[in-house]
């Protein structure tokens, strides 16, 4: 069937149906204008759709609010801008039973969606075993000749969503890497898949490395530019770009999207943005031209947030564990000859930024690795998000979440150390960052349990308390097994016989008696205390700056410079 060439409207009118399991691919590009289109149309009716879509972010929240949805598959269900949180819309819909949620890892999502691709009735994964997620009806462990294996079950959409760069007038569509989950999706779909692209041109085969998805694959191409808005398009690096100009994610959007979540005049932001622009073009519009054209500029640069200046104040206590966090990690990338160090988002990401940046100063052939698809990239100063598009063309590769989670730092022949942080740990280092027992949903695993189960060791960060660190975790996102060290702002607790104890105290001018009763008053377990426990060196005015350097803003290091967070 010859691929359609229509209208938004026309896209989802003819090929979008109640009941219908809607994949929103996810590469760099984070959104789409057919998402969009998706809301308008089945606002207000049980559609009864099943979302599956590896990140939800802020704007996911309207298609909760829209009353379409009916279940969730997913891997992160939170915000991202400006700082990664729970969102009150996800948490109020998963608590209250209106829409039922399936928590995946990354690659255990991606799998799933190959063995649809591939018409297999499982795929391997290495992943999720030994957490809550093994629970999941679309896992299990069987033994077999080769040994003890975990399986995942194919998950079919019924349709998919994606927004590329450029489409040919067969229905090719191209798009450059980073590419997150890969294009899978399109290929594990039952109908096929809709796209809004930038451009159409008339032949793609001059740029035939970055065609994606085949023209059999696709249901409808709309010719919509800036049709990822807020999210950006990242044409290629400079000498193999794709023909088309691409733009930077519109993060003053996304923060505005996020406050109004928040809020009462979250109904008012939806019928302003979703609901009254008739079309694309009435969107566009609204954006207006001198924002979009700034867009334009900012691609390849800083994500366009307000800048502060990045300096004065005493350390937070973020920053102090950032520091102590990075300094342990230039001991172990040493110590251990690491090729790899892949951290989460946020403050652990920070610390390894810095860790690794002293490492390769000190002659240390390390890289830094993104799970967007990042490998050996230069993170980009006054700029602390993980995914900027600034950070794309400094990458030695660009590739998939399943070439870096799956191969390189979770293969056996890289050395990889994993940073990451945690809602709550407990005293065996497993970690929850999913739900809280009897509370709310916290955002899932992200691809913290690829990199913590897999990864040759795990140094995790957080700041000291009673509601984080608990004797047991009751979900368990990430398993414990590989976690060496716990980094907090007030020492670090090191893994020995599989309990974490208390090695190394900040320093400070009470006796070291006190300062480790201290630490383990805000322990909620009887934490133990090594019998050759060390002070932590104090941190100075030139680590905080390292830091800040590129979290100028604070928003992952603390607000309040004053040393409250």
């Amino acid at each position: 069937m010859a691929t359609d060439f229509c209208r938004l409207d026309e896209a989802v009118a003819r090929h979008v149906r109640p009941g219908d399991a809607i994949h929103v691919m996810m590469g760099h590009s984070r959104w789409s204008a057919l998402v969009r289109e998706i809301a308008r149309q089945h606002w207000g009716r049980p559609s009864a759709f099943t979302l599956i879509m590896a990140s939800l972010s802020s704007l996911g929240a309207v298609l909760f609010r829209a009353g379409c949805l009916e279940r969730v598959v997913t891997v992160y269900s939170g915000d991202s801008f400006p700082v990664f949180t729970p969102n009150p819309v996800f948490q109020q819909a998963y608590g209250s039973g209106a829409v039922q949620v399936e928590n995946w890892s990354f690659l255990s999502f991606i799998q799933r969606l190959r063995a649809a691709a591939t018409g297999v009735p499982a795929v391997v994964t290495g992943s999720v075993r030994g957490s809550s997620m093994a629970a999941n009806d679309a896992y299990d462990e069987v033994d077999t000749r080769f040994g003890r294996v975990g399986l995942v079950a194919p998950l079919a959409p019924d349709i998919a969503v994606v927004h590329a760069a450029v489409a040919d007038r067969q229905g090719n569509l191209a798009i450059a890497p980073p590419m997150f989950e890969g294009s899978i999706g399109a290929f594990a779909a039952r109908r096929g898949v809709l796209a809004t692209v930038e451009k159409v041109v008339d032949d793609l085969r001059a740029w035939s490395p970055l065609v994606r998805i085949p023209a059999h694959r696709v249901l409808a191409v709309v010719e919509a530019p800036f049709g990822a808005h807020p999210g950006g398009v990242f044409a290629g690096p400079a000498g193999a770009a794709l023909p088309v100009r691409g733009y930077a994610e519109d993060v003053p959007f996304w923060i505005d999207v996020r406050t109004a979540t928040r809020s009462e005049r979250f109904d008012d932001w939806i019928r302003e943005w979703i609901l009254e622009p008739a079309d694309h073009e009435s969107y566009l519009a609204k954006l207006g031209g001198d924002r979009l054209a700034e867009l334009v500029r900012a691609a390849g640069g800083p994500s366009l947030v307000p800048r502060g200046d990045g300096h004065g104040g005493p350390p937070t206590p973020a920053e102090r564990a950032a520091v102590w966090l990075a300094d342990l990690l230039g001991e172990r990338i040493a110590a251990t000859g690491a090729d790899a160090v892949l951290a989460g988002a946020g403050l652990a990401n920070l610390a390894a930024w810095v860790g690794v940046a002293r490492a390769k100063a000190a002659g240390h052939e390390v890289a830094l690795a993104a799970e967007l698809g990042l490998w050996d990239y230069s993170p980009t100063p006054g700029d602390p998000f993980i995914f900027s598009f600034a950070n794309f063309p400094t990458a030695s590769m660009l590739l998939d979440t399943e070439q870096v989670l799956g191969t390189l730092v979770n293969g056996p022949r890289t050395r990889s150390i994993a940073c990451v942080g945690a809602a709550e740990i407990d005293r065996h280092g497993n970690i929850n960052t999913t739900k809280i027992a009897g509370g709310p949903h916290l955002v899932g695993s992200g691809g913290a349990n690829d990199v913590v189960t897999n990864a040759d060791e795990t140094l995790v960060v957080g700041t000291l308390s009673p509601r984080r660190f608990i004797e047991q975790c009751d979900y368990v996102t990430s398993p414990g097994a590989r976690v060496r060290a716990v980094v907090t702002d007030a020492g670090t607790l090191t893994m020995r016989d599989g309990d974490l104890v208390l090695t190394h105290v900040a320093p400070g001018p009470e006796p070291l008696a006190e300062r480790i009763a201290a630490v383990r008053a805000r322990c909620g377990w009887d934490l133990k205390v090594a019998e050759d426990v060390r002070e932590l060196r104090p941190v100075t005015a030139e680590d905080v700056a390292e830091l800040r350097d590129y979290d100028r803003e604070g928003l992952f290091l603390g607000r309040d410079r004053k040393g409250s967070t």
